[in-house]
């Protein structure tokens, strides 16, 4: 190849890569990988009724002239006095219905009640409507049924202070209308005044204290039962998880938990459940109390420490769920627990009826 001849193939060959190299500059860069839109998220379809009430089950029907098939019209009857007699506390001055007042939802709205000489205990006096179907009675549940449970005030030397049961059986005993009375309910009985009576005759009378609401219609089909705010806060109540302790009958009840479950409970020294077990998993147990009436049984929780309803809601929430609410779904779930406040039993069934007169024999007051 003669020398102009490769001069020539030298500066195509030059041309060509420049040009090339100049093309690589020029070459725009690739577009930067762009994310995914995800799509808009939508709320989540409302709860149908039975999923809603899968839950929970209506109270059973209140049988006003009909006493429940375990106990007897005269049980009923003698219970119903036995709840309001005074002359079983030690100075006479203390029933059953001071701490658990009929007309007033079955509380006294006390943080701590009024004992014997005005002690007080540790812990706030939970309802007697609708606690026939709790699990165990007390917040630590030491009572199984209410027949224990109906015996403990009488000889607690807090409450009532009855020194024993031959106090009990002595002050019934001494007043002729009271023993034909039990002669009536426990006609098998041979010596048929005795404390476990008694406490028979008690549990016989609260069986019937059941408050059926709105709610119990809701239940059964009617959906304009509830409110829209009062379904809104039913359906929040499901879906946040508070079903977990309150379902049932008595939306409550049922089991123990324990109080600061997800976030420790502030200043919480009571040791529950543990106190009548010994077991040291519950430690800081108590029995879920039920939410019916919920806005008529304050102060709440087991020491009455807590005043209004809707701080109550917001501390559930944190300590049990870890959740924190809204001003909104407060006032939605308030709404819905005022749906559970029920229709009290006739006067007939729940006011003080008329009590035997004392006798020369009946114990007198002791105030010691």
């Amino acid at each position: 190849m003669s020398s102009r001849k490769r001069f020539l193939a030298l500066l195509t060959l030059s041309s060509l890569g420049t040009g090339a190299l100049v093309a690589c500059e020029k070459r725009p860069e690739p577009p930067a990988p762009v994310a995914p839109v995800e799509p808009a998220r939508r709320a989540p379809p409302p709860l149908t009724h039975e999923q809603l009430t899968h839950f929970f089950r209506p109270l059973p029907p209140r049988k006003d002239a009909k006493p429940a098939p375990q106990d007897t019209e005269a049980q009923v009857a003698l219970g119903r006095m036995l709840f309001f007699e005074a002359r079983l506390s030690k100075n006479h001055d203390v029933s059953c219905n001071s701490c658990h007042g009929l007309g007033t939802y079955g509380v006294d709205n006390k943080a701590l009640s009024d004992g014997h000489r005005g002690q007080k205990g540790t812990r706030n006096s939970p309802t007697v409507y609708n606690a026939a179907g709790h699990i165990a009675q007390f917040w630590d549940g030491r009572a199984d049924t209410l027949e224990a449970q109906a015996s403990g005030p009488i000889l607690n030397p807090v409450e009532m202070a009855m020194p024993d049961e031959k106090r009990v059986v002595a002050t019934l005993s001494s007043m002729p209308d009271y023993v034909s009375r039990f002669r009536a309910a426990f006609p098998g009985d041979k010596r048929p005044v005795t404390l476990a009576n008694a406490a028979r005759a008690i549990a016989s009378f609260e069986r019937g204290l059941v408050t059926p609401s709105r709610f119990d219609r809701f239940l059964e089909g009617d959906a304009a039962a509830l409110t829209a705010q009062e379904q809104r806060g039913l359906q929040l109540f499901t879906v946040t998880g508070c079903t977990t302790c309150h379902n049932g009958p008595a939306v409550g009840g049922l089991s123990f938990q324990k109080l600061g479950l997800l976030e420790d409970y502030p200043g919480l020294t009571d040791a529950g459940r543990f106190d009548a077990t010994k077991n040291e998993d519950d430690r800081g147990k108590f029995r879920v109390p039920t939410l019916r009436n919920v806005r008529k049984t304050g102060p709440y929780l087991h020491d009455g420490s807590v005043q209004d309803l809707p701080t109550m809601v917001r501390l559930m929430a944190k300590h049990q769920l870890a959740r924190t609410l809204t001003d909104a779904e407060v006032d939605d779930l308030v709404a819905f627990l005022d749906s559970l406040t029920g229709e009290l039993p006739p006067p007939e069934r729940i006011a003080a009826p008329p009590l035997p007169p004392s006798t020369r024999t009946t114990p007198k007051p002791d105030p010691s």
